[in-house]
């Protein structure tokens, strides 16, 4: 593997920069690309804990995985081991309040992570949308994987498990990640004690160097990190996305890459748990089209995995979508791999390359077909096995050019404050769209429509109001003293 260069270095510091993380050097990454296996080599972990388990995640339901997990978590509280579950209250509404009482039971310290009538309304809106479990403080594993039977599947009823990514980190970003942990473990309550919160950081014990990202409302940390990969990559940008809605800006540096010769490509669910999701997402597949990039649907059950490939030297996986929500809103968790080996090196970017390919081949491109007097229509290649092709075909064109790092510099500055034309229009249908839905609700069932209306106002001015009354008692006891 080359040296970088000094171009190279200054961008790594740029990258330091906007995810307010450095590579912290000497870790193994183990990715798993199967929910199931991922599954199994979470609960292998936790029972072979000895000192302490910490897990967070947004989603834990009380089905037969979660079910799994709890026997696990409560076989070693009983056998003396420190056990903490966070898990979001939103995340996890459906799961009923028994399963949670019965780990407190065997002894389980369970936390929910805000309240959703409890936070003010400003807070509620901020959900823990991380995955992360830490065992002893030496081995830990992240990504975008939930607890539910969605991810483990059923091979005995046909029953296909969803796609999704994690990554076994051993070695000193361990330390990271548990001190990450930690402060999300004091948001929701009693911190923890010193020995768990920031354990010695372990040796050295792998090649790999690894950026942990957290992820903070208002602080837009892999949003950045993103937008600058988009404006200075020369190559390739792949990216697997389960819940794709980028902002404009980001929509913007996107469609200018695939312009500008880049190897743009996109690997999204062909089905959604959330399907109004999906229509926003696909509002915007005709100007990235049109720039050039290509857009592949995953054939397969649900695609949860967050994952980008950035020429041949960056990666990154974790728990952020690329949308609002994610980028500006929630708590979220990425780990991010640079000049790690590239293709040959075994690093975390050779394998997240390799699975977008395997990951393409089973999908099916999205491609425009022309039409007389009529704009160009999405329709489903007409050969899939041209997925298989390492550059999308075209006509022949010049190489791109190699850009400095003052020309990287100044279209990462014009990506940050410009927004495209159809990135606008995107998300003028996709109010369009909302509106619309709004509207047959409430011509179809207007009193079921209305109702729901009218508790969520009423809800809302509950919660307003209640914050407000709250806010005003804070003051006057801050006067007071």
């Amino acid at each position: 593997m080359t040296p970088p260069t000094v171009a190279e270095h200054s961008f790594s510091r740029a990258i330091d920069r906007a995810t307010s993380a450095r590579p912290i050097p000497g870790n193994i990454l183990r990715h798993l690309p199967d929910s199931r296996n991922a599954l199994e080599t979470m609960l292998e972990m936790i029972r072979g804990a000895q000192r302490w388990v910490h897990f967070e995640n947004y989603i834990i339901r009380d089905d037969d995985t979660g079910c799994r997990f709890a026997t696990a978590w409560a076989e070693r509280a009983r056998a003396g081991v420190s056990v903490r579950v966070l898990y979001d209250a939103f995340g996890c509404w459906s799961t009923s309040s028994a399963f949670w009482r019965e780990l407190k039971s065997y002894g389980v310290d369970v936390r929910p992570f805000r309240p959703i009538w409890t936070s003010g309304p400003i807070e509620a809106l901020s959900r823990d949308h991380r995955k992360l479990l830490v065992v002893d403080g030496e081995k830990a594993i992240t990504g975008g994987l939930c607890i539910g039977d969605e991810w483990a599947g059923d091979p005995r009823v046909g029953r296909e498990c969803w796609r999704d990514t994690m990554v076994v980190v051993c070695g000193p970003a361990v330390a990271a990640l548990e001190s990450g942990f930690a402060r999300m473990w004091a948001r929701a309550g009693k911190p923890l004690p010193e020995h768990e919160a920031a354990p010695p950081a372990a040796e050295e014990c792998g090649p790999f160097a690894v950026r942990v990202v957290e992820g903070f409302p208002r602080q837009s940390r892999i949003y950045r990190a993103v937008q600058l990969l988009a404006a200075a990559v020369t190559e390739r940008l792949w990216i697997t996305d389960a819940y794709l809605v980028a902002p404009p800006p980001l929509y913007a540096g996107l469609v200018d890459a695939a312009r500008s010769g880049v190897d743009v490509r996109f690997l999204l669910p062909g089905m959604s748990d959330i399907p109004i999701v999906r229509l926003f997402t696909r509002s915007g597949y005709r100007e990235l089209l049109h720039a050039g990039a290509r857009i592949f649907e995953y054939r397969g059950p649900m695609l949860h995995a967050k994952t980008l490939v950035a020429d041949h030297d960056w990666a990154r996986v974790g728990s952020s979508n690329l949308n609002a929500s994610s980028l500006f809103g929630n708590y979220e968790l990425d780990l991010i791999a640079e000049h790690d080996g590239g293709e040959s090196g075994g690093g975390l970017t050779a394998t997240l390359a390799t699975q977008f390919l395997h990951d393409m081949a089973q999908s099916r491109e999205i491609v425009l077909m022309a039409r007389r007097r009529l704009p160009p229509r999405l329709i489903v290649a007409a050969h899939p096995s041209h997925a298989l092709e390492s550059t999308r075909p075209s006509s022949p064109v010049p190489l791109p050019h190699r850009r400095s790092l003052r020309e990287r510099q100044a279209i990462a500055a014009v990506t940050l404050i410009q927004a495209a034309a159809g990135a606008r229009r995107m998300l003028a249908g996709a109010a369009a769209v909302g509106f619309a839905i709004i509207g047959v609700a409430l011509l179809r069932f207007p009193l079921t429509t209305s109702a729901v209306l009218a508790v969520g106002a009423l809800a809302t001015s509950a919660l307003l109001a209640g914050n407000a009354v709250a806010r005003r008692r804070r003051r006057r006891e801050s006067d007071v003293r």
